[in-house]
């Protein structure tokens, strides 16, 4: 059956862009069209199909549409032939379309007409309102309004009672509290370190660790900190595993996703390194910049204890929709993003103001004030990460003019990122420590 594909050349100004997407239930596949840069809503594709339709897996998608059949202008036009949800925004002419996952493009010269064609109205125009991103709203007062909406709770009490997390143990109090004062040092650490024997079990895990490679075997925790670690970073990694027991991580992620204290691992380690290449008056502290790298994504945790019945439709808009930032989802889904929710509760437990607002204002540094260097660094690094697979997130070039500000010099950029990537697999060797029960 001919469904109008036409593979001849068609310039850009004759082709509207548009977005192919992939989805399947029992019944079989289904493609969708919409406009490219659009938010496809699951619930409307749903509602006008009358079947409950998910995308499929970023790999599956690859492997589809990398089919030899796909590169020739009979398998397009087949491929075109299945069941098709066009939305109506898409102009009934000429179309250039893109599946994102796998870079597969193909030019049709009119709208495909068949009688497996559904048209409505599924696509969304992303927003993200300024006060969002630049905290010109009040953000307990969003995240109020967000439990309000999507859960049986009342805001009656004091927010952080309200989201029902875990009181810090002692040691993580300690720590937080150590972590905000500039004279601590060792000799405050280790009594901290020794008393709680899960965390003692961390910290010899982590410095007998390949990626640490510490000369002579580590004989106690002393040993450890003091040879090996050094003080800043095992009051980070202690901070991050303590604040990871109070957040679990959650089961039904977005699939194809980096796994969690992985990218959180990747992230602070290449923060740390570009802070101590920055050539600035007042150069960042590779330490904080390290602390605000390994709790970037830590709203992302209290977005999935918050909401677990939405949470799973949070992760399938994200697998629909990867060329998205994933806090403009957030807010279409939750009405609230990781970085507000992560930012608030920072701040509310006492961390240092510069992580707090790195996490907040990592997708606009800009917006941080006297801290914005540690934003900056912080959207750079995932920037940079998302161009070598490290990182969740729509890819992007790196931004010049953002290295300039911070006093970065390309080569020494390209050679801190050459190093995360081949430091990767020791690196995730030490993430998995976070997440084992001593």
């Amino acid at each position: 059956m001919s469904v109008g594909v036409s593979v001849e050349y068609l310039t850009e100004t004759a082709a509207a862009p548009v977005r192919v997407v992939l989805l399947h239930d029992r019944t079989g596949k289904v493609l969708a069209l919409l406009p490219a840069n659009a938010l496809l809503d699951l619930g409307r594709l749903g509602q006008l199909a009358g079947r409950e339709l998910q995308p499929v897996k970023a790999e599956d998608a690859q492997r589809f549409f990398n089919q030899a059949a796909l590169q020739t202008p009979a398998g397009r036009e087949q491929l075109f032939t299945l069941p098709l949800l066009v939305d109506q925004s898409c102009p009934s002419g000429a179309l250039k379309c893109l599946e994102p996952h796998s870079g597969w493009q193909c030019e049709l010269a009119r709208r495909p007409v068949h009688d497996r064609v559904l048209s409505g109205e599924f696509a969304l125009t992303p927003t993200l309102p300024h006060a969002a991103v630049a905290g010109l709203s009040d953000d307990e007062t969003v995240i109020n309004r967000a439990v309000e909406r999507f859960t049986s709770l009342r805001v009656r009490q004091r927010l952080d009672d309200l989201l029902g997390l875990p009181g810090m143990s002692d040691s993580m109090r300690t720590i937080v509290q150590l972590r905000s004062n500039p004279d601590a040092g060792v000799d405050d650490l280790v009594p901290v370190v020794k008393r709680d024997p899960s965390l003692s079990a961390q910290v010899m895990g982590w410095s007998s660790s390949p990626y640490y490679a510490a000369p002579g075997k580590v004989r106690s925790i002393e040993d450890a900190i003091i040879r090996v670690l050094g003080f800043d970073l095992v009051i980070n990694l202690a901070l991050g595993v303590a604040m990871g027991k109070v957040m679990q991580l959650p089961d039904d992620t977005p699939r194809g996703s980096i796994y969690y204290w992985d990218q959180a691992l990747y992230t602070a380690t290449l923060c740390e390194r570009l802070a101590a290449k920055a050539q600035l008056d007042e150069r960042p502290r590779p330490g904080l910049a390290y602390l605000s790298g390994l709790l970037h994504n830590f709203g992302y945790l209290v977005l999935a204890h918050l909401f677990p019945p939405h949470f799973s439709r949070l992760s399938r808009y994200i697998e629909a929709n990867p060329h998205l930032e994933q806090q403009q989802i957030e807010h279409e889904v939750l009405h609230v993003t990781r970085e507000q929710i992560g930012g608030w509760l920072l701040e509310n437990w006492k961390l240092p103001d510069e992580v707090a607002a790195a996490v907040r204002f990592q997708q606009a540094p800009e917006l941080a004030g006297e801290h914005q260097v540690y934003a900056r660094l912080l959207f750079l690094a995932s920037r940079l990460l998302r161009a070598e697979g490290l990182s969740d997130g729509p890819k992007a070039a790196p931004d010049e003019a953002l290295m300039a500000h911070l006093g970065l010099e390309a080569e020494d950029v390209r050679q801190a990122v050459a190093e995360v990537k081949a430091e990767a697999e020791n690196l995730s060797q030490v993430s998995r420590l976070f997440s084992q029960k001593h």
